[in-house]
């Protein structure tokens, strides 16, 4: 039951969407509720916006994301009714056949969606979706990662999926130092939320002295991190490694 409920009505393409806060009005904790059509539409992607729930500092950037999640699943349910020509299908094998098939975690039986795995210099493992329309390759795929920023892919219609796959390695290295830290807060502190954190997670709640919801600590990179504390606020230095703040 809540016991206080914020709701924000917003329509895209009429279709309505709910979300309604808890008493802590956390976004991570909020309920969406949405209608039979829209749920539909996103039904493939409702892990990607389980990932932004838990990224995104408010609502309104949250609703950002949702739009282009939005944007991408209208406009594949869209390519879905158009015929894809024999190029295409001869195209996108030769691409995998390039890329190489162990680097292919999976492949739809309509040749419209692809998942590619890579692991970083850590040996942490991350997959990059790519959903193909039928003008591939002069149109790129829409691409959908577990990054905390946007991941935008540079593209021109001589391309291949290879070229997608090395922008996607060269982000993650730019994430490394990132993802080790709050690696580091993970395996040395008591957090609190979210329970099972993805690499899209940007945020951590965690125990601090003797007493369970002493701080919250919100950490993006070598910045200096924002930080709520119940009656103090604690210095942080740069120059350190997060255990050591």
């Amino acid at each position: 039951t809540l016991n206080m409920t914020l709701k924000a009505v917003l329509k895209y393409c009429f279709l309505p969407l709910f979300v309604s806060f808890s008493q802590e009005k956390l976004l991570c904790c909020c309920v969406i509720e949405c209608g039979w059509s829209l749920k539909r539409i996103l039904h493939g992607y409702r892990h990607i916006l389980k990932q932004r729930l838990h990224s995104c500092p408010d609502l309104v950037s949250f609703m950002v994301e949702l739009k282009t999640v939005l944007e991408i699943a209208l406009k594949n349910a869209q390519d879905l009714h158009i015929p894809r020509p024999p190029e295409y299908y001869s195209c996108l094998v030769r691409d995998l056949e390039i890329l190489g098939w162990k680097r292919v975690a999976f492949v739809d039986t309509g040749l419209t969606t692809v998942k590619l795995k890579a692991e970083d210099s850590c040996g942490r493992q991350h997959l990059i979706t790519l959903k193909l329309n039928a003008k591939y390759p002069t149109e790129p795929p829409g691409c959908l990662v577990d990054f905390p920023v946007p991941f935008a892919v540079s593209w021109m219609p001589q391309n291949s999926l290879i070229d997608i796959y090395n922008q996607f390695l060269a982000a993650l290295e730019l994430l490394k130092e990132f993802w080790d830290a709050l690696d580091e807060i993970d395996g040395k502190t008591w957090v609190l939320e979210p329970e099972n954190p993805t690499r899209s997670a940007t945020t951590r709640r965690i125990a601090i002295g003797g007493k369970r919801f002493k701080g919250i600590y919100e950490y993006r990179g070598r910045s200096s991190p924002s930080k709520h504390a119940s009656r103090m606020l604690f210095p942080w230095s740069r120059s350190c490694e997060p255990s050591e703040n």
